[in-house]
C-alpha cells in the first residue's frame, strides 16, 4: 500500500490527541526511555499526559504518553522506534 493509500484508509483525523502505550520491565529508566523515544517524534502536552501503571506484582510497568499526533507516518515512526527498543516488550 502506498503512503497516499494509507492516509486514505486511516480512521483518525489529524491532528488529534493520541495515547501511546508501552510496556516493559519496571525500572528507574523505563519511563524516561519511553518518553525520550516519543519526544524524538512529537512534542508532549503538559506533564500529566505521561502516566504509568505497575503490574499486579510490580515486575512490569505500562507507560502511556499522550501526544498531538500530526500524521499516520508520525505514529508509525514512534511505534517502530518503540518496538525496536530492547527495553520495550510491547507497544500499543
Amino acid at each position: 500500500m502506498t503512503a497516499k493509500n494509507e492516509e486514505a484508509v486511516s480512521l483518525l483525523e489529524f491532528p488529534c490527541r493520541f495515547p501511546i502505550k508501552a510496556m516493559g520491565r519496571a525500572s528507574d529508566e523505563f519511563e524516561s526511555h519511553v518518553t525520550a523515544i516519543v519526544l524524538n517524534h512529537a512534542q508532549l502536552w503538559p506533564e500529566e499526559v505521561v502516566t504509568s501503571a505497575p503490574s499486579k506484582q510490580g515486575n512490569f510497568v505500562s507507560i502511556t504518553v499522550t501526544i498531538e499526533a500530526e500524521s499516520q507516518q508520525q505514529l508509525d515512526a514512534i511505534y517502530q522506534e518503540l518496538t525496536d527498543s530492547s527495553l520495550v516488550m510491547m507497544a500499543l
